[in-house]
């Protein structure tokens, strides 16, 4: 749509040359024919470095946004992206699409659904009750079991393995507050991206990015009832041990072990190598990999025993 159809929607005055923007995407990701947004101080670095055609911005960060940059000024910036994010959501479906391509060797259930637009690699099988959406992709030689869905625009690698009742690509749990208290549900425009070699308990959520992708890397191993929220990026030969999970947009490096019951803050980076034990509660950066952590607050393990020994003690 054009940029003074957006400022319409958003109800601000508009003065800039009228161009016709593509879509949304974050301050650092957006491209010239994209609009971004800003709602915190802490990131005028990010207003100043932006490529965005446009940003949504509160007055108070008016003076930040680049030369060459629109600035559609808002009360409240986050609602206002929020009313955008709905502008620019696919069609769930789309019939004008073609019929799904299903390569050589592959074995789809009669009682599967396959979207419009799907394309499914050579060798795979997929049972009854699968749903694969609108422009989804799947690799070769991936097996996906009864009652998997996997939304429009997700993609699965080769040589994965999806076990029953797992969602690949549901919204991600964001909504935009206003000052009475009214919720406002933010658009998840982005996709999940699962690399090859990943295997998939059952009953699983990964959500689909707000903008961009939430990334599954190269041999994960998440076991069942597992939450990644939206824009997480697993790092390759990571593991997810039952009734774990992340907040969205936190990033994990490779091989990371993450115990039962535990999870992880959102918008954090988490070093290569690190292990969490059962339980473990997650609310800062983890910058040196290899330690092994545990408890809430975290503690390094051995740390968190030893306290747990001396409270004992306290109480005898």
């Amino acid at each position: 749509m054009t940029l003074s159809s957006i400022a319409k929607i958003l109800e601000t005055e508009f003065s800039y040359n009228d161009i016709e923007i593509t879509g949304m995407n974050a301050l650092k990701d957006a491209t010239s024919s994209e609009v971004s947004f800003v709602a915190n101080s802490k990131y005028i670095k990010d207003i100043q470095g932006t490529k965005a055609a446009a940003v949504i911005v509160p007055a108070s960060l008016v003076e930040y946004v680049p030369a060459g940059c629109a600035a559609l000024v808002v009360e409240n910036s986050y609602w206002s992206m929020a009313t955008l994010s709905q502008a620019f959501a696919p069609v769930i479906e789309n019939d004008a699409l073609p019929i799904a391509e299903i390569g050589e060797g592959s074995k789809i259930s009669s009682k599967a659904e396959i979207a419009n637009g799907a394309k499914i690699g050579k060798n795979c099988t997929i049972l009854a009750h699968v749903y694969i959406g609108a422009e989804a992709v799947i690799g070769d030689n991936t097996i996906i079991y009864p009652s998997v869905t996997v939304y429009r625009d997700c993609k699965i690698g080769s040589d994965c393995i999806i076990h029953a009742n797992t969602v690949i690509g549901a919204d991600g749990f964001g909504f935009a507050t206003n000052n009475l208290g009214e919720h406002k549900k933010i658009y998840q425009n982005g996709n999940v991206v699962i690399e090859d070699d990943v295997e998939i308990g059952s009953n699983v959520s990964i959500d689909r990015a707000v903008f961009g992708t939430t990334l599954i890397k190269k041999g994960v191993r998440i076991d069942n009832l597992v939450q990644i929220g939206h824009n997480c990026e697993i790092g390759e030969y990571s593991v997810f041990v039952a009734q774990s999970g992340s907040a969205g947009s936190t990033k994990l490096g490779r091989n990371v072990v993450v115990g039962g019951q535990s999870a992880f803050a959102g918008h954090l980076e988490i070093a290569p190598f690190s292990t969490f034990a059962a339980r473990s509660g997650v609310t800062n950066n983890i910058k040196e990999s290899g330690k092994t952590y545990g408890g809430f607050p975290l503690l390094e393990q051995r740390t968190w025993l030893k306290l747990q020994v001396k409270i004992a003690r306290l109480l005898k």
